[in-house]
């Protein structure tokens, strides 16, 4: 059985629990009635299920650690899913759902390497999410993330960009009907860059001819990436006077690079 060994970085699998089916369903039970901690103990307790399917894939050239928490992720929508009502057991519901996250991962995000640390990251600040919106009722503000787990706000950006799906150059975007329109079609051509040095150069001078809200504001919106609701909420205003201030802050920059 050693051959069959999945090491995961930081886990002792041998000593990881394994809820029998009767567990898992009282679990489940209680997750129904509003036990929120329910869903915790499922999923630390059918880990062991997400190991036996990586048994598969443990070869050479495959990141374990990276399939591990893709595993997860697959056996969380299966926990998210699963109906008491078809009685089944949790392992033969789960087990296709896991199979084909790692399945989907190899196919399509195995060429794209995000450093650990940035994965890491990315899923600290999904459990503050998860946890605020638990204790809060509602999600936590950019600020709010940063405030607490001690990082910037560009930060949270970038690690959560991570755990996007890369796209395709030959993904279709638009289609009226006629023409597709590939990304491919969007992608600038480095050749031709220095067309458009003067438009940068442009847009930096109109950057500052504008009021400092307005300019706080658009860099909030389309640099750190936050929502119209943040920032009505940092600035104590509503979220139809950031609506007012952004698009008037963007057609004047419209006009003085015209």
């Amino acid at each position: 059985m050693s051959n069959y060994k999945v090491d995961i970085t930081g886990i002792n699998t041998s000593k990881l629990k394994s809820l029998s089916h009767k567990e898992n369903v009282a679990l489940f039970k209680a997750l129904q009635e509003g036990d929120k901690s329910a869903k915790e103990k499922l999923i630390n307790g059918n880990l062991k299920l997400v190991l036996s399917v990586l048994r598969n894939f443990n070869h050479k050239g495959v990141n374990m650690d990276d399939l591990f928490q893709v595993g997860v992720i697959g056996l969380i929508k299966a926990i998210d899913n699963f109906d008491l009502s078809f009685n089944l057991k949790l392992s033969t519901y789960g087990v296709p759902l896991i199979m084909g996250e790692v399945k989907k991962f190899l196919r399509d995000g195995s060429m794209v390497r995000v450093s650990r640390s940035v994965k890491d990251l990315a899923y600290q600040i999904l459990r503050f999410k998860e946890d605020y919106m638990n204790r809060m009722g509602k999600d936590p503000s950019n600020s709010e993330i940063a405030s607490a787990l001690g990082i910037s706000e560009y930060e949270i950006g970038y690690a959560l960009d991570s755990l996007k799906e890369p796209m395709s150059i030959f993904e279709p975007i638009y289609n009226d009907g006629g023409d597709t329109i590939y990304l491919e079609d969007q992608i600038a051509d480095v050749k031709e860059q220095n067309k458009d040095k003067d438009m940068l150069i442009s847009m930096h001078k109109a950057l500052k001819m504008i009021s400092t809200r307005e300019r706080n504001i658009l860099l909030d919106r389309f640099v750190i990436g936050k929502t119209q609701s943040e920032i009505a909420e940092e600035l104590n205003i509503s979220q139809a006077q950031v609506s007012r201030v952004e698009k008037a802050a963007m057609e004047k920059i419209r006009k003085m690079i015209k």
